[in-house]
């Protein structure tokens, strides 16, 4: 599935950019990354390495920074950082040092409410001027569940079931304000119009919402929507609303099927294939040689505590650790994908990644340490650039979600070696054309459901005490 260039309306080739986005992972995706002398220690909370990560992704002329997030605390503190800050909060100084990169945070469908998620991410994407990313996660694990009153985690397709309609809500909140609604017109003491601001009087399985949101319609109209399952109704998930997805491929035949699959599941939906960019995770460790590179990978690996790896092993495959031995391959009976409620496509993707290339459980750890499943490989800028180059003409990506084994340095190696190669290749920008996150993904502003047709006036519910005119006295401040 190779790429066809578009055309102009002069029939001149137009050579599509690939996305390239960077995944921020606390001091480097690599488990054992912290323990080099490089890294700082309290890198998880510490906001100047945050910051300092943005300004280097934006030199690089990425799409997008990326934080992931779970309401629980994994694995063991003593082994390895494990604090994390909120994502959204994080991001809002992240956009105070850049200007130009897009900024996507994770947050739960099932351990959030709409209303309140909606509203940060509409202040993030004002705070940025538009350059806000929404991750859409259903969370798995019983311990998360525990953090929410609950006993265990909900049904898989519960979940899924809730993450509709509460993406359903939160867009309906975000075009709840008209475009036009703010006019600010001092002379008059008229801040907004109130027919252009209405209720949304959501009723549904899970949630009932009222609205308006008390946020203004933000410079994006809605931020990006990315999600980030590869199971079957995370593949269904994303069709229907994802602009991005994020997912894990370990070989570019199971990349092109991932892709082909999500694309024509989009169209299936009455949606352009294009407006939905498919980014695998890829996880570089870049060297002036491929033995420097093999041998910082090596020595990666050879700082895992192997016995409190294998116990995290042994928790993602829900069997107990003791039948696991480091210098043998996983056990026959270890459960199937079906007996599976949460994380279904990754813990495929680890037992057949295992079964295929016969890992020994201590080389399966090895590989796992470095991207939790993501595709992991070691070599120079070249290699590294022909590989992303190699799989985006096959048709198996839009772009990729670079995923640092250490930070800062690897981020920086990425940056500066791989992205020239790219751009002298034609396949990557060398300057910004937009400003906003959609803009750089290529995306259309979404319409307003209830404004931008012409029966949404009529059907427009006006706040209440409002006049729904449009003569002065209908013009209200919206407090």
């Amino acid at each position: 599935m190779s790429r066809t260039p578009d055309r102009t309306p002069a029939g001149t080739p137009v050579r599509k950019h690939l996305h390239l986005n960077a995944f921020l992972m606390s001091v480097g995706h690599h488990e054992a990354a912290w323990r080099l002398p490089e890294s700082p220690a309290q890198g998880g909370t510490d906001i100047a390495h945050y910051q300092n990560l943005a300004r280097i992704a934006e030199r690089g002329k990425l799409d997008s920074v990326f934080l992931a997030d779970s309401p629980v605390l994994h694995g063991d503190p003593g082994r390895r950082p494990s604090s994390k800050l909120e994502p959204t909060v994080l991001l809002t100084a992240l956009a105070a040092v850049t200007s130009r990169i897009g900024l996507i945070a994770t947050a739960s469908t099932s351990y959030n409410e709409p209303f309140n998620l909606a509203r940060r991410f509409a202040s993030l994407d004002h705070v940025s001027g538009g350059r806000a990313g929404w991750n859409i996660v259903t969370t798995a694990g019983a311990e998360a569940a525990r953090n929410f009153g609950l006993d265990d985690t909900p049904l898989h397709h519960e979940r899924y079931e809730r993450a509709a309609e509460f993406v359903d809500v939160a867009t309906k909140l975000w075009d709840s304000w008209a475009d036009d609604a703010v006019i600010g017109d001092k002379e008059r003491g008229v801040h907004a119009l109130a027919d252009r601001v209405r209720r949304i009087d959501h009723r549904g399985a899970h949630f009932r919402v009222d609205g308006p949101l008390n946020v203004q319609r933000s410079p994006q109209g809605h931020p990006l929507l990315v999600q980030a399952g590869s199971s079957e109704d995370g593949k269904e998930f994303a069709a229907r609303y994802a602009e991005a997805v994020f997912t894990a491929q370990q070989t570019l035949e199971d990349g092109i099927a991932f892709y082909k699959d999500v694309k024509q599941r989009a169209v299936a939906f009455g949606r352009d294939p294009d407006g939905i960019k498919i980014l695998p995770g890829v996880v570089p460790v870049i060297g002036d040689t491929e033995a420097e590179a093999q041998e910082l990978d090596a020595e990666l690996d050879r700082l895992i505590a192997p016995e409190y790896a294998k116990r995290q092993l042994a928790q993602k495959l829900r069997i107990a650790p003791e039948d696991l031995d480091l210098d043998s391959e996983l056990p026959e009976d270890i459960p199937t994908e079906d007996e599976i409620e949460g994380a279904k496509s990754r813990y495929t993707l680890i037992v057949d990644l295992a079964r295929r290339e016969r890992l020994t459980v201590r080389q399966l750890i090895g590989r796992l340490g470095g991207g939790r499943g993501h595709r992991t490989f070691a070599g120079t800028a070249e290699q590294v650039a022909d590989t992303i180059e190699h799989w985006y003409e096959s048709g198996a990506a839009d772009g990729f979600n670079i995923m640092p084994a250490v930070l800062p340095s690897g981020l920086e190696r990425f940056v500066d070696r791989v992205v020239p190669i790219l751009q002298e290749r034609g396949l990557f920008r060398t300057e910004y054309s937009g400003t906003t996150l959609r803009a750089h993904y290529g995306l259309a502003r979404p319409a307003n459901r209830f404004f931008d047709s012409p029966a949404s006036d009529a059907d427009a519910v006006v706040p209440a005490g409002a006049d729904g005119g449009r003569s002065p006295s209908a013009l209200v401040d919206a407090r």
